[in-house]
């Protein structure tokens, strides 16, 4: 009651002392911002605690290991002591479960000894440091053994102090997986590219057992812990088959399994008939010893199932590791929900929004393709066809046709891919870009057939030294099936940015900035933009711009109902033009922030923008003459990316590095006594001119 007293008595004082004038103050609002997920990442391994199993441990793709206490209702980061967050296998001791082993890309094992507190590297003549596997003797956990990449597998028998190549015929096959028999501890087994591998001597000689395989790239095998001569392996493109003699021979279990590119297979430890895979279409379950499997998938919201654990203790909870984070059954696969709280959010390069269908909305990520939300990022999913070859899983840009929405296009930095399902399939669309690198892409509004992208590429000396970074604009006229250089009259410098304008679409801007490697090889950025139109469809440029060449352009936007005005992202704030960018002039006043990486534009009411900044998002409602910052609930971070409902503007999403998707919902507010309230941020002394 005192609480709101208070409040009461300082919002009339307040509205009293400090009335706000419309004709000379930018509007009061109030931007309410909540986080719509993202939260994940893709698990490149999961691990339980077999004594305790409501402690886990997952990695994450370049983002380190994270450790759950409560049975992955909340994950907290456990990497101190790793330099490189590549980290691709995780075992832990079963005895003494505190002790733990990380195997990495690039820096070899290290080793925790207190629940993943601390690690340190444990590499002593450990001479391929590119770990794929990682197994303990489950009698002698002293006893460990790493599969790498390059040299076959080595092996420790004293915690990992000191490693000896124990390899054979292993050296050239990479290794994906090993695991060792529970009761005879000196028989293993390696799953390699080139088919199973079996040890009857604790690594020393291994011998080939492909008998009945047909296809011979193995990422799971999984050992019957009661019965050890049944074993299971998983493949890359022909599904599961099964032992029952030690590996001596194999034979297809396919039934009912409706997706053959296996990735992870696990055993029930109480009732070893009872089985379950990890595929690239979903979750499959076996009750009969893998003669039959039906799906086991309901809930999930990736269908890309890389990892999973099962609780020892109650086999009916088992965990999910995909490329969109953790997921949890309580019921044996039958149902599934998200276990992401505190995972670290995808690192996400770009936005969009179904011009049609608002509440749909893609996501460009670094690493982990386009996903997808149908429901206003409540939920994201990759769908079935994760984009996962060369660089093209690096995405730089998205846009969809405004009258088709079913097509879209995402640029990569391998090309330029084309979905014409919303997403579900992709496809290349690169034919005639002789560079690969995508760095925008902008669809002629009128005509979505035309396509614009600019793209970079390495600037090299006469003696092939790398010198900078050069910027190619290409055009394609028939939805991306070819491309065609457009890019008469652009200096051979970086493109960061590329608008169309709605209203005569073969008027383009291009905003441009020098990027160099000085001649002891560090790259740096040289600061001195330049913005260059064409009026012609991309057939010729020419600089428009005179007052910004002391300033490092980041993006561009354009007026859709007045496309003559502009917008300049920089390095020092906001940018203005009103004569099609043949002058411009400082629009920064409230916006006490710089490196303006986003703008966007009302589409209803163009006077009101937003702008990204390094301390979150900044609104103004008359045209960038006055700022103020709308971050209630929202980081006060760099926001690298914004997109706006097309139909309910006041729906705003920001799109930050690190910290994945906030959603904003705009509310106006004018002071009452009447109304006390927590008052927003305003920039006293914003004044109209």
């Amino acid at each position: 009651m005192k609480k709101t007293l208070v409040i009461f008595l300082l919002t009339t004082l307040l509205a009293l002392v400090f009335p706000l004038n419309e004709a000379n103050a930018e509007e009061t609002v109030i931007w309410q911002w909540s986080d719509v997920g993202m939260e994940g990442g893709s698990v490149c391994d999961l691990a339980i605690d077999p004594q305790t199993p409501s402690t886990l441990y997952a990695v994450i793709w370049e983002k380190g290991v994270f450790k759950s206490i409560n049975g992955g209702k909340y994950w907290s980061s456990a990497s101190n002591g790793f330099t490189d967050f590549s980290i691709s296998a995780l075992a832990i001791d079963p005895q003494t479960p505190s002790t733990l082993y990380a195997g990495t890309y690039n820096e070899g094992v290290f080793k925790s000894n207190d629940g993943g507190a601390s690690w340190n590297a444990v590499n002593t003549e450990l001479t391929d440091l590119f770990i794929m596997a990682l197994a303990i003797d489950p009698q002698t956990p002293s006893t460990l053994y790493a599969g790498t990449y390059d040299e076959g597998v080595f092996k420790s028998n004293d915690g990992g102090a000191s490693w000896s190549a124990v390899h054979d015929v292993l050296s050239p096959f990479g290794i994906n997986t090993l695991i060792i028999d529970p009761q005879n501890s000196s028989t293993l087994y390696a799953g390699t590219w080139w088919g199973v591998f079996k040890s009857v001597d604790g690594g020393a000689s291994w011998s080939a057992v492909d008998t009945g395989l047909t296809d011979h790239g193995i990422p799971a095998l999984a050992i019957d812990p009661q019965t050890p001569s049944t074993l299971y392996v998983g493949t890359r493109i022909r599904g599961v088959f099964k032992s029952t003699n030690g590996a001596t021979h194999w034979s297809a279990v396919h039934t009912g399994l409706k997706n053959h590119n296996i990735f992870e297979l696990v055993i029930d430890p109480l009732t070893p008939s009872t089985l379950y895979t990890g595929t690239a279409g979903g979750v499959f379950k076996s009750d009969n010893g893998g003669a039959s499997w039906s799906v086991a998938d309901r809930g999930l919201t990736d269908t890309t199932i890389y990892h999973l654990v099962i609780d020892p203790q109650t086999p009916s909870t088992l965990y999910a590791g995909t490329s969109g984070g953790v997921l949890k059954s309580f019921d044996g696969g039958a149902s599934w929900i998200t276990a992401n709280s505190g995972l670290p959010a995808f690192s996400i390069k770009t936005l969009a929004i179904d011009p049609q269908t608002p509440s749909t909305l893609y996501a460009g990520t670094w690493g982990e393709s386009v996903f997808k939300s149908i429901n206003g990022g409540a939920f994201w999913s990759t769908g079935n066809n994760r984009i996962s070859e060369n660089h093209i899983h690096y995405i730089t840009d998205i846009a969809i046709d405004p009258q088709t929405p079913s097509t879209l296009y995402a640029g990569t930095l391998g090309g330029v891919l084309k979905s014409t399902n919303s997403g579900a399939s992709w496809s290349g669309a690169s034919l005639g870009l002789t560079y690969k690198t995508i760095d925008a892409l902008v669809i002629d509004p009128q005509t979505p057939s035309t396509l614009y992208a600019s793209t970079s590429h390495d600037k090299l000396t006469n003696e092939g030294a790398l010198r900078g970074i050069v910027g190619v604009v290409f055009k394609s006229v028939d939805g991306g099936a070819s491309w065609s250089a457009a890019n008469t009259g652009l200096p051979d410098k970086n493109i960061s940015a590329l608008v169309v304008d709605p209203q005569t679409p073969s008027t383009l801007y291009a905003s441009t900035n020098e990027y160099e490697y000085t001649d002891e090889g560090v790259f740096q950025r040289v600061v001195g933009g330049a913005i260059f139109k064409s009026a012609d469809g991309g057939t010729s440029w020419s600089a428009v711009n005179t007052e910004l060449s002391a300033h490092d352009i980041l993006t561009l936007a354009i007026d859709p109902l007045t496309p003559s005005t502009l917008y300049a992202g920089t390095s020092e704030g906001v940018f203005k033009s009103v004569d099609g960018g043949a002058s411009w002039n400082a629009a920064n006043a409230g916006l006490n922030a710089t490196q303006i990486k986003a703008l966007v534009i009302d589409p209803q009411t163009p006077s009101t923008l937003y702008a990204g900044t390094s301390k979150g998002v900044f609104r103004s409602n008359n045209g960038g003459n006055c700022w103020s910052a709308v971050n209630i609930g929202l980081p006060a971070t760099q926001i690298n990316r914004l997109a706006i409902d097309p139909q309910t503007p006041s729906i705003l999403y920001a799109v930050t590095w690190y910290g994945g998707v906030f959603k904003g919902r705009l509310v106006d507010w004018e002071p009452s006594p009447f109304f006390p309230i927590i008052l927003p941020e305003v920039p006293l002394g914003c004044i109209q001119p």
